[in-house]
């Protein structure tokens, strides 16, 4: 009878432990998870736009309607196949600002900068290539680049000018290094010119192999060149200098002082010379260079330009910022 009674008080006993015993065994669980159970944080990552506000752009390419490359503070190259619809950032082995870009076709580029870099691609940008260039003590910046009859030719800082006959692979020094900057060159045919700082201009009329000196009397740095034919040019420069040419270079006259703007870089489209420079100034005027105007590209806009491109029926300007004029609508990409 006794063991009948022990039974259920020792079930009644074990009934009244669980209830206290359960705060424990959850104190007790915690405790373990916080201690032992590692908990995996969720990250998202978040691939940064490859076009930001901040971004600058110092020259852009487009060697087709479609294709288009511009290059920048960083190290920084983006891409587009779709002529400017969307941008995407492509892989570069430097950190230097890029300031020239050009190409040949939509798989064949080319970028300069500073410390004399030289990047190529033969894939359309998938991968960037360190060239092989000529060694140099100075500083050596590299300010434009440009692509004229398959050949490339890059100027820049103590008397830099550099050709290429590889696509950009490897690079020669044309004149011996000199405590001069060229700005920009421009070829056309056998005969070719070169602006720089202090009203610095050469000639060449055997295709780049010798140069000769040519005296401007604007003595004012000179930023940017193009030619309509073999006879007459157009080279723009700081605080709005526009000089004029109609023998082939070898005389330059003043064209009317429209502003006190830099104008940094020139380019004939066809129907019109436009040259681009500080606060959104742009200056115009028929190929035969006499009635020059002064505008705008956007109402509003005040962005500086180092460079302007045209492909078909656009237009894409790089400086402060990466714009696209389509018709009369300026765009400004990323923002």
């Amino acid at each position: 009878m006794s063991k009948k009674l022990e039974r259920p008080g020792g079930l009644r006993m074990l009934a009244g432990l669980l209830p206290s015993a359960m705060p424990l065994a959850i104190i007790g669980g915690l405790l373990y998870a916080g201690f032992f159970v590692k908990a995996e944080a969720v990250i998202q990552k978040v691939e940064p736009k490859a076009i930001e506000r901040r971004d600058n752009f110092f020259a852009v390419a487009a060697p087709t309607e479609q294709v288009v490359w511009a290059a920048g503070t960083g190290g920084k190259i983006v891409h587009s196949a779709d002529g400017g619809a969307s941008w995407q950032r492509q892989a570069i082995p430097t950190h230097e600002n890029l300031q020239g870009i050009a190409a040949w076709d939509a798989q064949h580029a080319v970028a300069v900068g500073n410390s004399g870099v030289i990047l190529h691609t033969s894939d359309g940008g998938n991968t960037w290539l360190p060239a092989t260039a000529p060694k140099s003590d100075n500083p050596n910046k590299l300010l434009r680049v440009r692509v004229f009859n398959g050949v490339a030719w890059a100027v820049g800082e103590f008397g830099a000018l550099l050709r290429s006959d590889d696509k950009g692979a490897t690079w020669t020094r044309v004149m011996p290094e000199k405590d001069r900057a060229w700005n920009a060159v421009f070829f056309l045919g056998q005969s070719g010119w070169l602006v720089g700082e202090f009203g610095a201009v050469m000639r060449s009329a055997d295709g780049g192999a010798t140069w000769t000196e040519v005296e401007v009397e604007n003595k004012v740095s000179l930023m940017g060149v193009a030619f309509r034919d073999a006879e007459h040019g157009v080279a723009v420069g700081l605080a709005g200098t526009l000089l004029v040419t109609a023998d082939g270079g070898k005389t330059w006259a003043d064209a009317p002082r429209l502003t006190r703007e830099h104008l940094l870089d020139v380019i004939l489209d066809g129907s019109r010379w436009l040259a681009v420079g500080d606060k959104g100034v742009v200056v115009s005027a028929g190929t035969e260079a006499l009635d020059w105007k002064l505008g705008r590209l956007a109402e509003g806009d005040v962005s500086w330009r180092t460079q302007i491109a045209k492909a078909g029926d656009r237009y894409y300007v790089a400086g402060a910022n990466l714009g696209i004029l389509d018709g009369l609508k300026l765009t400004i990409v990323g923002r």
